[in-house]
């Protein structure tokens, strides 16, 4: 498909710079393809979700990921900064480089905050894009605490050039559920939940799993070709456990929806699907590139904030509930100034089933 097919209008004010406060007070627009769109709020998921339902999350845990500080090459001294965006092993990460062109392989790197010892690394890989790969002294879990002693919390690109990082971004960009370290990037459709709305829905009758994806950085890079099928999608790290899995199929078996808070849970729950149709453990990266024409096996209900245009988020909605329903669905919520993206207001989709009723034809 062309990708101008998923272009719309968004005006620039619509892009969240910050969350709602407190975060469960966000709106939420329901989108039932073949019935139009309703205007809710986020409470109201105790109202539209039914016992026997399994709300499926992503517990990964956002590191603070930007890095700065000076590539050292002899005498001479130069200031970079890093976005690290997927973990190759246990000291080694590739990062996105700014400036890149200030760096060559080997060159030796102390990165920090200024007030405690330098996070020394050096650059053993470069790419044509700006990417490069840092092997670090430290590795594993020392290497992860480093990171999070010298590191920024990493804003999506469209707010971190309008504001500074904030003390408070340590909270409102992490899920109140998140434990596997691992991310770059928040899977931002949990940031709206608190602890208390999860406990009234598991008093409903709703179940919560767990499974996780460490979302990367390349969740914010723009499309950079005209037709979807030139496109190559960035990769991810997740993981569903055989428990985890048993129990999602018997609620399921026994009338349940599926319920998946945000894309990143939908990607994995699809990955692990696509072998068989039926959900099955799976543990490994995945690099699903969901279009218009995918056939969904396991998820009934996305819960999602809002996207950006013609991006691959965009278009895996798209798919999800249907290209023209979710057109009128943005166009509705841009003219009734929903907040748009990982700080935003958040939507509630429902699965098109035109697609399910082709297979059984």
């Amino acid at each position: 498909m062309r990708v101008s097919e998923f272009d719309f209008d968004l005006p620039e004010n619509l892009i969240a710079l910050h969350p709602a406060e407190p975060r469960d007070s966000a709106r939420l627009l329901v989108v039932r393809p073949g019935r139009g769109v309703e205007d809710r709020h986020i409470p109201d998921l105790l109202e539209i979700l039914q016992p026997g339902d399994v709300l499926v999350v992503n517990d990964t845990r956002v590191l603070p990921a930007e890095l700065r500080g000076v590539r050292v090459r002899g005498e001479t001294r130069a200031n970079v900064s890093f976005n690290l965006h997927k973990r190759v092993d246990a000291h080694t990460w590739r990062a996105f480089a700014r400036p890149a062109k200030k760096l060559a392989l080997l060159d030796e790197l102390e990165l920090g905050n200024g007030q405690t010892d330098a996070l020394k690394a050096r650059v053993a890989g470069k790419g044509d894009t700006g990417e490069v790969t840092l092997e670090f002294e430290l590795g594993g879990a020392q290497l992860d605490e480093a990171i999070k002693s010298h590191g920024a919390m990493p804003l999506p690109p469209y707010i971190g050039a309008k504001r500074d990082v904030e003390e408070r971004d340590k909270v409102d960009y992490q899920t109140v559920y998140a434990a596997e370290d691992g991310a770059v990037a928040a899977p931002t459709a949990g940031l709206h939940f608190t602890e208390k709305l999860l406990q009234q829905l598991v008093e409903r009758g709703v179940s919560m799993e767990r499974v996780t994806l460490h979302v990367g950085a390349g969740t914010f890079l723009p499309m950079k070709v005209d037709d979807t099928e030139d496109h190559v999608m960035h990769s991810e790290w997740g993981e569903i456990d055989q428990a985890t899995v048993e129990r999602i199929n018997a609620k399921r078996a026994a009338g349940g929806r599926v319920i998946a808070v945000g894309t990143t849970s939908l990607r994995l729950l699809e990955t692990a699907s696509r072998a068989t149709g039926m959900l099955q453990p799976f543990m490994g990266d995945t690099d699903i590139f969901i279009t218009p024409g995918f056939r969904f096996r396991t998820v009934d209900v996305l819960m999602t904030n809002f996207h950006l245009p013609k991006s691959t988020l965009f278009m895996l909605v798209s798919a999800f509930s249907g290209l023209d329903t979710m057109k009128a669905a943005y166009h509705h919520a841009i003219a009734n100034g929903y907040r748009f993206y990982s700080y935003g207001d958040s939507s509630l989709l429902f699965r098109d089933r035109s697609a399910d009723r082709d297979d059984e034809v």
